[in-house]
This record gives C-alpha cells, structure tokens and sequence, in this order.
C-alpha cells in the first residue's frame, strides 16, 4: 500500500477515536436525562424492526460483494449505517421519555418479586448474558464500523476486507441479538 493511502486514511484517525468514545458517553449521559413527554408511538418495536432491518440488509450487503457489486454493496453499507444511528437515536429518545422495563416483571410494578424471580427460573441468565454482550459489542463495533468504512471511502480495499472480517459478525451479533432482547422483554411492556 503507498503511503499515499495510508495519508489519506491517518487523516480520519481522530475522527474514528472521538467519536468511538463520544458515541458512548453521549449515551450513558442522556440516560441520565429524563424529559416528561409522551411519544405518539411506543418505540421499542420500531427499532427492534430497525435492527432486523440492519441485520438483513449487512447479509445482502455480504451477498452483493461476493458477487462483485461494489456499487450496491457500498449502497447497502450506507444505508446500515443509517438503520444503525436511526437505532441509537430512538433508543435512546425511548429511554429519555420512559421507565426502563425490568425483564420479568409480570406485575408491572418495577420490582421483581420471589414469584416473578421464580417463574423466570434460568432464563433471566441467558437474557442478561444477551442483552450484557449486545450492550458491551454495540460499543466496542463503532471503531470497527468506522474503521471499515474509513478504509473503502480511501480506497483502501485490501484493509477494508481484511477488517470488514471482522466487523460483519459483530454488526451483525449486535443487530439481532437487540432484536432477540426485545423478544424476550417484549411481555413485560406496560
């Protein structure tokens, strides 16, 4: 590779770092902040659908390039970058404007009890251990993401596949495992 490439993907470095960082800590600040308005939709479903979405739209973005579809594999790439901040934006608008739901609180009453803790037996093990590492690789994907993409914006198409390895099955981890988290806390809604 000529250093030329190398130049003109060092220059997005910084970018990649602060927002690798930011994105987080945006997040966990505007948890912390509670605005008392009423959504006209209940969002949980949507961008579950949204993170299905992405999830179908990575598979035939992986499908187009073996098949040597640069344009639309680029196309598709775009859009699950979209999908995925239209994800983050109103999950995050969600948890701004209500309550957070407690994975098997039957009673909706915000406290899980001997019976409901009961009920659940060993499941709420394998959902926490879901939800726990879709949390944890939907941060620790945005440097990838971002890598990934920085190295095809610069023609840097031998690293772009080599990372985009790596990047496509924790993007897509990520996609449906927020899809197989709101199925399980789906019946505990409000």
């Amino acid at each position: 590779m000529s250093t030329v490439d190398l130049d003109k993907e060092k220059k997005y470095n910084k970018w990649i770092a602060i927002l690798s960082v930011a994105i987080p800590l945006v997040v966990v600040i505007l948890f912390g902040v509670k605005i008392d308005v009423e959504l006209p939709i209940f969002l949980p479903p949507v961008y579950a659908t949204i993170n299905a979405l992405t999830a179908v739209v990575l598979i035939i973005a992986v499908i187009m390039i073996k098949r040597g579809n640069r344009k639309m594999h680029e196309r598709l790439m775009k859009f699950a970058i979209i999908l995925s901040v239209l994800f983050l934006v109103m999950y995050v608008l969600y948890h701004m404007t209500s309550d957070s739901t407690k994975f098997g609180d039957l009673n909706g009453d915000g406290e899980l009890n001997a019976a409901e803790l009961s009920q659940l037996g060993n499941i709420r093990y394998l959902y926490y251990f879901i939800l726990f590492s879709h949390i944890l690789l939907s941060i620790g994907v945005i440097p990838f993401v971002l890598i990934t993409y920085v190295r095809a914006i610069t023609s840097n198409f031998e690293r772009h596949k080599k990372i985009a390895k790596k990047t496509f099955p924790l993007w897509l981890y990520v996609a449906v495992t927020g899809v197989v988290v709101y199925l399980m806390i789906s019946p505990y809604y409000a």
